[in-house]
């Protein structure tokens, strides 16, 4: 019963209003959450990719036991997003920096995770690297309708050049019989020009509103490691993503992440003993309302629990990241995963 139902014992408590203070409701909760698992690479080197470059290729030595205690952290890590909250394991997960098809099933196929019936849903994307975006799911809960990949074209600067980059990974599909579309993202990094990113937020716009030409007030998630802040063009003026719930509109997205990075200081990555907040999910206006007839948004946050951060070095307080200087550290990522709670009071 615990993969269907959550009773939540503390939701109530956020109801201020009379109408609520007396009576006891009950809610079904899913976890949406999004991880950069940073560079989860096998250890073959696939010859039509710059796999080579990954830093678990260029390692001489021990490159299968790296490989197996990377995949079980990682596996890890997913199991227990959202757990407090639900005492379960994310109905839906986007991730990024994966190398193709195999890292992902044998991520769904360790301990933690071999007994939760997850899809996969991937595309190869251009990226030189082989650097890819995927979408695992709970088949029990979530089906998936349609997917498809989209590609970001993206211009050396002064130059007519193409440069390849991770496509948009779009899935539609039945969480509980509702439609949700979601968009799994990993935009050019901050070595690229803010231009690059810029394009990526338009294909995103493209997508949405291909999705509300289609539907009728969709219920729209975009989410992924955007490589900027939530209050950086591509995401603030080119998405319109709005950090206040009640101003958001019926063609606006709301990013509950601005008021975590902005009012909480709380990030899924560190740069220069500062935090950023690369890692984001951002939801439609049909995710808003407050009567919970069907699936909405109730919450949203960063899994930073402890053993995620970097006791000592260097790089004390920051995410306890798996790669550094050319070895393996026993670590995680370099990213925090964010996540949300979707719920539905049940009658």
């Amino acid at each position: 019963m615990k993969n269907l139902f959550c009773y939540l014992l503390l939701f109530f408590l956020l109801f201020t209003d009379n109408q609520y203070s007396q009576e006891k409701r009950n809610f079904k909760i899913h976890t949406v959450a999004f991880y950069n698992l940073e560079n989860l690479f096998d250890t073959i080197n696939d010859v039509n990719k710059n796999d080579e470059a990954s830093p678990i290729m260029e390692m001489k030595f021990n490159r299968s036991y790296v490989y197996k205690k990377k995949i079980s952290n990682m596996a890890k890590v997913i199991s227990q997003i959202g757990y407090d909250y639900t005492k379960k394991s994310p109905s839906i997960v986007g991730i990024c920096e994966v190398e193709n098809l195999n890292v992902v099933q044998d991520l769904i196929s360790q301990e933690e995770l071999k007994n939760e019936n997850y899809g996969i849903v991937h595309y190869d994307s251009p990226d030189n690297r082989g650097i890819d975006v995927g979408l695992i799911y709970k088949k029990n809960i979530f089906e998936v309708k349609s997917s498809s990949s989209h590609e970001v074209i993206i211009t050396d600067n002064n130059s007519s050049n193409r440069r390849p980059t991770r496509d948009q990974l779009v899935v539609s599909g039945l969480i509980d019989g509702e439609l949700i579309h979601l968009i799994v993202n990993h935009w050019p990094s901050r070595g690229a020009d803010e231009t690059k990113r810029i394009a990526a937020a338009k294909v995103n716009n493209k997508i949405i509103d291909s999705l509300r030409s289609i539907y009728k007030n969709p219920k729209i998630i975009t989410m992924g490691d955007f490589n900027d802040d939530p209050f950086d063009n591509s995401i603030k003026k080119v998405l319109g993503a709005i950090k206040n719930r009640k101003d958001v509109g019926r063609k606006d997205m709301y990013n509950p992440f601005e008021t975590i990075l902005v009012d909480q200081g709380i990030g899924t990555n560190a740069y220069r003993d500062k935090w950023q907040l690369f890692d984001q999910i951002i939801i439609s206006e049909g995710f808003l309302k407050k009567d919970y007839k069907d699936y909405q948004f109730f919450k949203a946050g960063v899994f930073n629990k402890s053993f995620l951060i970097n006791k000592k070095g260097k790089y004390k307080g920051y995410p306890f990241r798996s790669f550094s200087f050319g070895s393996f550290t026993g670590g995680y990522s370099d990213h925090l995963p964010p996540y949300i709670f979707l719920i539905k009071e049940i009658k």
